[in-house]
């Protein structure tokens, strides 16, 4: 035998014990320093955002599956009220998440730079941005706009607004899902006046089960039905003159909201609100406890394949200290006078949805109407400039309104708005005979006529015949666009 051959079994048979002692000891975890553990967690965890973000685009695309197959299939069944889709009518411009924009979650995809880079978080929150203009003209000066018998603070956002061309209320939105128990979602307001305010921004939880949602932030009421939408969803261009007479023209406040939905067959919704108090029919005083109550319940169905409804009634109770509120005496001047004491505002509202076999891709119908009525109760100094004279005040207050609104085309729509108020008889105590009663009851009528090329687009032609003010009749003419950009989801019923 050569020395060769001994010498390669020798090392053969060595090679395997070599490597068994050079490799660590399964019982001794390997030494990994600080920045490597980082990594790793941060890896984790842009994992984990690219996973939810892929989980919200593919629910995305079920949603949008299966709304082309209720299209296609004329025998689907209308969404229940109790759902919160776009109503029938598309009321405003909504882009679905594109999934093809969204990057890949595979995990050799998602490096741990991911989180701090962007990466899948490049497309979390949703923007959205919604561009209104328009142009107004009308036959009475818009500046001296009053509604008669009604008090409102001043830069209350009643009336026509500005005449000739003007950048209406515009709204940058976000919204995404913090986490598997809560969502996040802000409104900003471009105001024509170059100002900025924060229309809505809050907190919500998708999680607490037993048909429970609460929401923190602030946001608008849930009462009545036209309060809590946003205005480029108004089938109008203004809002009725009993929310600008009664809520000046939408409450919102900060605060907290508990909605719960009733597990039953029937839609059955019940809401209860604390809030801050700070908006009209109320003051924001700096107080400890809540400026703000309010209460609703709302109910709704199908009737067939063709027909839904919702139905309810709402009860807002708010307190204001010192409030300023203008209103024409006797004389026909017009004074400031300070308000202090409690607002309770009722509102009962219902709403008609058809559209033929639940298809509203060529015709259908939406009839609504509202009935607000406002009790104040509390103390009012006349004049607070001049003649500075406290008084009682009572006052009891009420509206409606009826509208419809009828497509015709897939992209053309008709309405129709009546409405009136009846300003009561207000007891000024003290102060009775610097008030005079006249017994006017103001009105509107409208029409509306509304093209919308897409689903982001529309163009509006409005004319209405507005008798809010005692005398002659004010004819307004409007044309107004809506354009939307970016991800904007679905719209209540």
């Amino acid at each position: 035998m050569t020395p060769i051959l001994p010498a390669s079994l020798a090392l053969a048979l060595a090679v395997p014990f070599g490597a068994l002692a050079a490799a660590p000891s399964r019982t001794s975890p390997p030494s990994t320093s600080p920045s490597e553990l980082t990594a790793l967690r941060q890896e984790i965890e842009a994992m984990r955002t690219a996973y939810e973000v892929r989980l919200q685009a593919l629910e995305e695309r079920v949603k949008i599956a299966e709304a082309a197959a209720a299209t296609h299939n004329a025998a689907a069944a209308v969404p229940a009220a109790a759902v919160a889709v776009a109503p029938v009518a598309p009321v405003a411009p909504v882009a679905p998440v594109t999934v093809a924009a969204l990057p890949d979650a595979s995990p050799s995809l998602a490096p741990a730079a991911a989180s701090s880079a962007g990466g899948a978080n490049a497309f979390n929150p949703a923007m959205s941005l919604i561009l209104s203009g328009l142009y107004t003209r009308t036959s009475k000066d818009t500046a001296n706009y009053a509604i008669t018998g009604f008090q409102l603070p001043p830069g209350a956002e009643a009336g026509p607004g500005a005449r000739g061309l003007s950048l209406t209320e515009s709204e940058l939105g976000f919204a995404a899902s913090i986490d598997p128990w809560l969502r996040g979602a802000a409104n900003i307001s471009l105001h024509p006046d170059n100002t900025v305010s924060v229309e809505e921004a809050f907190i919500q939880t998708t999680a607490l089960g037993n048909g429970l949602s609460l929401r923190a932030g602030r946001f608008f009421s849930a009462i009545g039905y036209l309060n809590a939408q946003h205005a480029h969803t108004w089938d109008f261009v203004d809002n009725p003159l009993a929310y600008q007479a009664m809520l000046g023209t939408q409450y919102g406040d900060d605060g907290v909201q508990l909605k719960w939905l009733a597990p039953t067959d029937q839609y059955i919704e019940l809401g209860a609100e604390l809030g801050r108090g700070r908006s009209f029919p109320g003051t924001d005083t700096g107080r400890n406890g809540a400026g703000m109550a309010a209460l609703s319940v709302h109910t709704g169905g199908d009737i067939g394949s063709s027909n839904t409804w919702r139905t309810g009634v709402s009860v807002l109770s708010a307190k204001a200290t010192d409030q300023d509120l203008l209103a024409t005496n006797a004389a026909g001047d017009v004074v400031t006078n300070a308000f202090s004491g409690n607002t309770r505002v009722w509102a009962v509202d219902a709403v008609w949805k058809w559209a033929p076999n639940g298809n509203a891709t060529r015709t259908s119908f939406k009839l609504q109407g509202e009935y607000l009525r406002s009790t104040r109760s509390g103390d009012l100094v006349y004049d607070v400039t001049k003649a500075d004279r406290t008084g009682a005040y009572r006052a009891t207050q009420s509206g409606w309104y009826l509208q419809g609104v009828y497509q015709f085309l897939p992209q053309w729509r008709v309405g129709l708005r009546t409405e009136r108020l009846n300003a009561g008889t207000p007891d000024y105590g003290l102060n009775a005979a610097a008030f005079a009663d006249s017994g006017y009851r103001p009105g509107k009528n409208t029409l509306m006529l509304d093209f919308n090329p897409s689903e982001f687009s529309r163009v509006r032609l409005q004319f209405a015949q507005d008798r809010s003010r005692q005398g002659s009749a004010d004819y307004q003419l409007f044309l107004q666009y809506q354009m939307s950009l970016g991800a904007h989801g679905a719209h209540s019923y």
